[in-house]
């Protein structure tokens, strides 16, 4: 499993990681980020690919 860290301090809502990983990541109806705190390990790629488009650097992952 990957743990999923999104430092609300930092992030903006820009909803960049949505659209890299939808299925952990989501602006809900108030446009605010949401997110999953874990997923398979087989989301690694798009996990990554949603930490690298953060134009915050707000999302952290760690592996289990």
């Amino acid at each position: 499993m990957i743990k999923i860290d999104v430092d609300m301090n930092k992030c903006q809502h820009y909803g960049q990681c949505v659209f890299e990983a939808p299925e952990v990541f989501q602006l809900n109806a108030d446009d605010k980020l949401e997110y999953q705190a874990e997923a398979p390990d087989e989301m690694l790629g798009d996990l990554e690919a949603a930490a690298d488009v953060c134009p915050m650097q707000a999302i952290t992952l760690m592996r289990e």
